[in-house]
Order: C-alpha cells, then sequence, then structure tokens
C-alpha cells in the first residue's frame, strides 16, 4: 500500500463511522426521540436564561479586563509572584461577590488569564466562581440539612485554594516562565487611578449580580426585599456605567444618551419583561463601542473576541449534557434509575460515581439543590450528596470544552481531576462522620 493510501485511512475511517451512526440511528425509539428532545429543550432554557442576562455582561467585563487592567496590576495581584495570602485569598473568596454559574465563570477566568494571572491564583478562582454561592450554601442548609450546608462552604473555600496551589505546583516550571518573563516586561503606563478603575468595574459586576438575582423561597427577609427591587438597582448601576463611559472612558455623551433614551422607555413600557430593555441597552452599547476609536473600541474587540471563542462551544456542551442526562426531573439517554442506585452509600465508587457525573452534567445557579432534595429522598447517601454538590456547580461538560480552548488540554484534565479526586474523598470523610 502506498504512502499517499496509508493518509487516507484517517478519512476514510471518519467517513465510514459517521455513515453507520447515521444509518443505524434509533429514531422512533421512546429514549432516543426523548433525549434528543431535552437536549433542545435545555439549550433553549440556558439560551433565554443565562445567555443574555449572565453571559454578555460577563463577556463586556472579560474585554474589560483586557483593556482597562494594566497586566502589571494583574501580575501584580494575581500573578505567578504575587503575595501568595492576598491572591489566593482574593480568588478563593470571589463567589461570594459574582454568585456565577460554571460558564458565566468562563470569560472572567480567560480575562485574568490571558492578563498574565499564575495558573493558581487562576484555577482557584475558576472554582470559587460558581462554587462559593452565598444563596446555595443557605438554600442548601435549610432544605438539605445544616452540617451539609456548612461542609459545602467550608469545603468549597478549601478546595478552591488546594486545587490553585496543587496547579501551580504542578505546572511551576511554566510558571517559573511566565514570571521571568513578566519581570522583564517595562511598567506599563496607568491611563487613570486605581479608584475610577475599580468603580467601573464595580458598576459592571453589580449589573451582572442584581440582573441575576435569584427569586428566594419565601416572602421576607434582605435577599426578597434585594429581589423586588433587583432591576432599580441594576438600572442604578447602568446609570453608573453610563457616567463613567463619558467621564473616563471618553465616550461622546450624545452617543451615551442615544441608547440610554430608548433602554429608559422601554423598561418603563414593559415593566414586566425588563429583558426587552436589558437587551436594547446591550445591543447599544456593543454598537457605540464598536464604531469607537481608542479605548472603547479596542474594549468591544476584546469582548467579542471572548464572545466569539466561548459561546459556540458552550451551546455545543450543552445540547450534549442535555442528549446525555435531560434536564431537572427529564430523562436523557442515561436513566436516572442508573445514577439513584449507583449513589447509594459512602463506598468509593459511590463517592466517586457522583463527582464524576457532577462534574460532566449543567447545572444552573442553585439548580443542584432541589436535584440533590430529590436524589437523597431517593437513597443517595450524604457522602456522595457533598461530593456532587463539591464538584458539580464548579464544572459541566461545556465548562471542559471551553477551558480547553483557553489553557490547553493537560491543565484542563489536571483541573477537572483533582475536582473529581478531592470531592470523591471529601465525600468519603463527610459520610463516614455523618
Amino acid at each position: 500500500m502506498t504512502t499517499e493510501w496509508r493518509k487516507e485511512w484517517k478519512p476514510l475511517a471518519a467517513m465510514a463511522g459517521l455513515f453507520l451512526a447515521c444509518f443505524y440511528l434509533p429514531i422512533g425509539a421512546e429514549r432516543f426521540d426523548n433525549a434528543i428532545r431535552e437536549s433542545l429543550e435545555l439549550v433553549k432554557w440556558y439560551a433565554r436564561e443565562h445567555v443574555i442576562l449572565c453571559l454578555i455582561p460577563a463577556f463586556f467585563i472579560a474585554g474589560a479586563i483586557g483593556v482597562f487592567v494594566s497586566q502589571a496590576s494583574v501580575m501584580k495581584y494575581l500573578g505567578p509572584k504575587a503575595h501568595k495570602a492576598l491572591a489566593y485569598g482574593v480568588a478563593s473568596v470571589s463567589g461570594t461577590i459574582l454568585a456565577v454559574c460554571s460558564c458565566t465563570v468562563l470569560p472572567l477566568f480567560a480575562g485574568i488569564w490571558r492578563m498574565g494571572a499564575g495558573l493558581g491564583p487562576a484555577t482557584a478562582f475558576l472554582y470559587s466562581g460558581p462554587a462559593i454561592n452565598v444563596l446555595a450554601i443557605i438554600l442548601t442548609a435549610r432544605i438539605l440539612g445544616f452540617e451539609l450546608g456548612i461542609a459545602r462552604a467550608v469545603g468549597a473555600v478549601v478546595f478552591s485554594i488546594v486545587i490553585g496551589l496543587a496547579m501551580h505546583f504542578i505546572f511551576r516550571k511554566e510558571e517559573q516562565e511566565k514570571a521571568d518573563a513578566a519581570a522583564a516586561m517595562p511598567e506599563a503606563e496607568v491611563k487613570r487611578p486605581l479608584w475610577q478603575t475599580t468603580l467601573y468595574f464595580a458598576a459592571m459586576i453589580g449589573i451582572l449580580v442584581f440582573a441575576n438575582w435569584g427569586k428566594p423561597d419565601g416572602d421576607g427577609g434582605l435577599w426578597h426585599a434585594v429581589w423586588t427591587s433587583k432591576w432599580p438597582i441594576t438600572a442604578a448601576f447602568s446609570v453608573a456605567l453610563g457616567i463613567m463611559l463619558v467621564k473616563w472612558i471618553g465616550l461622546a455623551w450624545w452617543k451615551v444618551a442615544l441608547i440610554a433614551a430608548p433602554t429608559v422607555a422601554l423598561a418603563f413600557a414593559f415593566p414586566q419583561e425588563p429583558m426587552i430593555a436589558f437587551v436594547v441597552g446591550a445591543v447599544g452599547l456593543s454598537v457605540i463601542t464598536s464604531t469607537s476609536e481608542g479605548e472603547s473600541g479596542e474594549w468591544f474587540s476584546a469582548t467579542w473576541t471572548f464572545a466569539k471563542q466561548i459561546l459556540p462551544l458552550l451551546l455545543i456542551g450543552v445540547l450534549v449534557a442535555g442528549l446525555l442526562l435531560g434536564r431537572p426531573g427529564h430523562e436523557g439517554l442515561i436513566p436516572n434509575a442508573w445514577v439513584t442506585n449507583l449513589v447509594g452509600g459512602n463506598s468509593l465508587w459511590a463517592n466517586f460515581f457522583a463527582s464524576f457525573v457532577g462534574a460532566f452534567m449543567y447545572f444552573a445557579t442553585l439548580t443542584e439543590v432541589p436535584i440533590l432534595q430529590g436524589l437523597l429522598g431517593s437513597g443517595m447517601g450524604k457522602g456522595p450528596a457533598l461530593a456532587l454538590l463539591l464538584a458539580g456547580p464548579a464544572l459541566s461538560l461545556p465548562n471542559m470544552l471551553v477551558l480547553r480552548g483557553i489553557m490547553g488540554t493537560k491543565k484542563t484534565v489536571v483541573f477537572v481531576t483533582l475536582v473529581i479526586v478531592m470531592a470523591t474523598f471529601s465525600g468519603m470523610i463527610y459520610g463516614a462522620l455523618f
């Protein structure tokens, strides 16, 4: 056989495999048809609930990190040679502020990673962002038990630090090379004082946090009071951002006013559909920044780069996750009974399986609590429950696909393995104690 024909074996095998998959598609089989429906239902729900309110603000924040935050600042606080207590302290508790899911945190991680953040602090932030959610921890304690809520809170903080330190140690040679390269770079010129940059990011983070403020179960308390005022608070942060865009970033006031006017009008015209005004504001901001020169134009360019890289992979990952595991309360190709039967007791296998399945499932913020409530009622052990809580919200199949594109296959595999292994043994310890 000639060399040329040997090169053609791989595409031939791929074509044959694709043909056989199409030829034997189990169309008409109830489970397969239902899995296809669940896949489409999940990606539809994700597009409606997460892309506009979660990902769009996150993309703008990530783009702003690359434009308005100097690399010297990132290296100082989060770089490989940054003060460890400060770097890991900030990264490990970031989730209490952001309260984002495993997919929304990705643009933010990509932003600080590309600006030179050390692998350790960056991955600590990557884990803690979705894992340390104050409302989710409170809900866990109230619905699933006080001990499980405390174990989740402590475990998430400890995990973020340990995983960050482990990633730094495993890839210490690359980290040292990054630190040496950064040390040789000239000090970047600072265009505006730190307090202005801080307030600028605070406004964008405020929009992200309050636009996605979840409705609590009860009708009283601070969390409910904030929820009832979430859109006025979001609007206040938006007004502050608009003022900063004019005063500090240099956008023409009439351009900002041009997008503010219809946004405000729609907010009052459709008070029950605030997402309409939100979309108009986001589109308007995209238009005026994309057609501007200087920093604002660079901001949109960086934001668009993150969106192109991340969003398609996320949607593909959500489709696959829905096909395999379905939505909460609905089955995909893998029957729920299989999962329930495999996570009873407190064996090594039960904890590992809970961690592994949780790592590949997609959990929107807070959805893990009712899912676990049903699993515990079906016989799931407390150890595997904690293992799933520690691995599930921080990881998902869409999350892994995007991470591979950001930091490479090797680092992604190590990060995912660390989360699964640590969640497995944490579950076993908790199950033995309680």
